[in-house]
């Protein structure tokens, strides 16, 4: 595997990491916990495309990056699941035209949802 590839997903590994550390202790945290599931997720497939030549592109749109890799092989990905994690996660980094933040929610069931689709891209790019 290239170096670059095995970077992002070492760096995938520490997000998913957090994520599991977060809901074990506090099931309050579910937003931060599908916005370390979202990091990972982003980072196993940025690391797919590195690995198969593709030029990366500066987003975090997991549809999007799904998109890029089904140009090559479709991995059967959920898209429904990253729809919803790429809304929970935009809520959580950006504010609303009066500087307000609506945070889309997730509770603990889906949180760890989340962790286990994670970890499932994980299994399809390694």
């Amino acid at each position: 595997m290239k170096k670059q590839a095995e970077d992002w997903i070492a760096s995938a590994d520490k997000d998913l990491s957090a994520a599991e550390i977060l809901i074990k202790e506090n099931a309050s945290l579910t937003n931060i916990v599908t916005f370390h599931c979202q990091q990972a997720i982003e980072k196993y497939l940025k690391a797919f495309l590195i690995e198969n030549d593709i030029l990366l592109i500066r987003t975090h749109d997991l549809v999007k990056l799904n998109g890029m890799i089904k140009e090559v092989k479709d991995l059967g990905l959920n898209e429904e699941e990253l729809v919803v994690i790429n809304e929970i996660y935009i809520d959580s980094i950006h504010q609303d035209e009066s500087g307000s933040i609506h945070e889309s929610t997730s509770d603990d069931r889906q949180a760890k949802e989340f962790i286990e689709f994670a970890k499932e891209v994980k299994a399809m790019i390694v």
